[in-house]
């Protein structure tokens, strides 16, 4: 299943720059880590006031998991972490 187009899917009408968010999928046995990182501001949109959004996302993404037998966990990021720590890239498929 293609996690990256379903996670752009709903989050490209959320965020102000859709072609800035990055996306890493790193994939186990039975669980799928999916992180999603952008700028502070988008990062704010993406989890919502009370994490309203976050837990939308992770409900949707998660029926999608269910289809292929795996649990799927969001991770919501500010981009310049990423930048500043690439050895956790390189970790992630």
């Amino acid at each position: 299943m293609d996690y990256q187009a379903i996670i752009h899917s709903f989050i490209d009408t959320i965020v102000t720059k859709p072609e800035a968010v990055e996306i890493d999928i790193k994939e186990e046995e039975r669980d799928i880590t999916i992180f999603i990182y952008a700028d502070n501001e988008n990062v704010s949109r993406l989890i919502g006031k009370h994490g309203v959004i976050a837990n939308a996302l992770r409900e949707a993404i998660n029926i999608a998991g269910k289809e292929d037998n795996k649990f799927v966990h969001l991770h919501f990021e500010d981009i310049a972490k990423k930048n500043a720590n690439p050895t956790t890239t390189s970790e992630v498929k």
